[in-house]
């Protein structure tokens, strides 16, 4: 039998980046996935400013910036989101590729260490109080601290634990292709609405668009398997045109279908990604919400597999995460019916789209799809606590470098502009560093203006753990996230 620390079922986004960030603090990995090799093919086609902060702070972020193609907006059901006065280094979305995002998460996985096997279905879960046993093909076992289902909406690690996964059924229909142009547009085209549907067109690679079309008029088919034709049609059907597509990389079609786990861990299994949540692609958050997962989840079980995880930090992974996807399935499904076809639908929008005139109204809903405004219940008293710490300049040892480099360790940080205190306890796991002190004031998502305090505790997925002017509260919040002193 072989064994693992900790077995990650789906090499797609999700796994990859929990594969890294477990290599990351030494924890051994294997990740599992059914398919014989990587296709290739993309369902994600782009990246928002949290996801590329949590990739600059392990150092991943500028191959993804050069493979990718900067749009200084989103939108929310087909109403456009100015990006750019995001208080954020990355106030776009990134337009790039599952395929590429997935090639250099696995570059970097390997070369950590991690065990990558392909044609892998896990086909049994068996666990106990010591682990968890991994049935791979029904011909091996691999015995693990942990399992983490990170297969898709149709998880065989979640159906084999038997979590619920319910939800709402797909009500339309959408399509995808990836493709040449022989006419192609000057910019980003998002269309609306001829007949039934909306369409959209973008450049992804140079020579290279993903087109993708949606029908309100009909669910879903899922034994149908659409090809080039098909969706050349349907696309001529909704956009009235045919920008000259041909060369096709890839055609899918996708549904709205809502999903939610009723649970992200049962014993020694956890789910993320798309495993435990799945819903309609409107305004391109699947990808970056399964990653979120993964940065949430690794650092908490690389501390659970060393045994040095407080009472509760594993449980603090579906308390926070949980809510996270719930929203995501909340708003999708509001972005859905806020694009159906009809008259009453077309007035809905107009006063929608009006109110996005108003820069807090616009701003709130940018800051939601880019979740930049995710706040975690963290404890402490200072504003900033649950916030995703700001990516500040700082001077550490007569050098100029920034929070997001400080982060790449992987390990949890105290921040200390005027006064060090005391973590004798915790140094072994909580990196010290004095900076000069950052100028003024910062603004934090939906929480005005909020004074540099002169000391931040940073957990390792880069969110504040613990702020103030004083010590009060820093030896609970170390114990509560790091365990007890040594």
């Amino acid at each position: 039998m072989d064994t693992t620390d900790v077995v990650i079922a789906g090499a797609g986004p999700t796994g990859l980046m929990l594969a890294c960030e477990l290599r990351l603090a030494g924890i051994e990995v294997t990740v599992v996935d059914r398919l014989p090799a990587r296709t290739g093919e993309s369902r994600a086609g782009g990246i928002h400013a949290r996801t590329m902060e949590i990739f600059d702070q392990r150092g991943m972020l500028d191959p993804l910036i050069a493979r990718g193609r900067r749009i200084a907006s989103g939108h929310f059901a087909g109403l456009p989101l100015d990006f750019t006065d995001l208080d954020t280094r990355y106030p776009f979305t990134l337009a790039v590729l599952q395929s590429v995002i997935e090639e250099e998460l696995d570059i970097r996985a390997v070369a950590a260490g991690a065990s990558i096997r392909w044609d892998a279905p896990v086909t049994g879960v068996r666990q106990d109080t010591d682990g968890v046993d991994v049935e791979i093909g029904g011909a091996r076992t691999i015995r693990a601290a942990y399992l983490v289902g990170c297969d898709g909406g149709r998880s065989a690690v979640r159906k084999l634990t038997g979590i619920d996964f319910a939800g709402t059924d797909a009500t339309m229909t959408g399509m995808i292709a990836d493709v040449e142009l022989s006419d192609p547009p000057e910019g980003p085209v998002f269309g609306r609405r001829r007949g039934a549907g909306d369409y959209s067109i973008i450049q992804f690679e140079p020579g290279w668009y993903r087109l993708m079309l949606q029908r309100y008029d009909r669910a879903l088919d899922r034994g149908a398997t659409p090809d080039f034709e098909d969706f050349r049609a349907r696309f001529i059907e909704i956009a009235g045109t045919d920008p000259g597509m041909h060369s096709p990389r890839w055609v899918t079609q996708f549904g709205d279908a809502a999903r939610h786990a009723e649970r992200y861990r049962h014993g020694r299994v956890f789910l993320a990604g798309d495993a435990a949540h799945i819903h309609f692609p409107a305004g391109g958050q699947g990808l970056n919400l399964g990653v979120q997962d993964a940065v949430n989840l690794g650092w908490k079980l690389a501390a659970a597999v060393r045994g040095r995880a407080p009472e509760g930090l594993l449980d603090t992974y579906e308390s926070e995460r949980y809510p996270v996807a719930a929203r995501v399935l909340h708003n999708t499904r509001a972005q859905t019916a806020l694009s159906r076809p009809g008259a009453h639908t077309d007035a809905l929008r107009d006063m929608v789209g009006s109110f996005l005139d108003s820069d807090e109204v616009r701003r709130r809903l940018a800051s939601m799809i880019t979740a930049l405004d995710i706040r975690y219940e963290t404890g402490g008293a200072h504003p900033s606590t649950g916030y995703r710490v700001p990516d500040a300049d700082l001077r550490v040892g007569g050098a100029d470098t920034r929070v997001h480099a400080l982060l790449r360790t992987g390990r949890p940080i105290l921040l200390c502009h005027r006064r060090i205190p005391d973590i004798a306890g915790w140094k072994d796991r909580v990196d010290v560093i004095e900076t000069h002190d950052p100028a003024g004031t910062r603004t934090t998502t939906r929480s005005g203006e909020i004074t540099t305090p002169p000391a931040v505790l940073v957990r390792p997925d880069g969110y504040v753990a613990w702020a103030g002017p004083g010590d009060g509260g820093l030896t609970e919040a170390l114990t509560r996230w790091f365990g007890q002193a040594a």
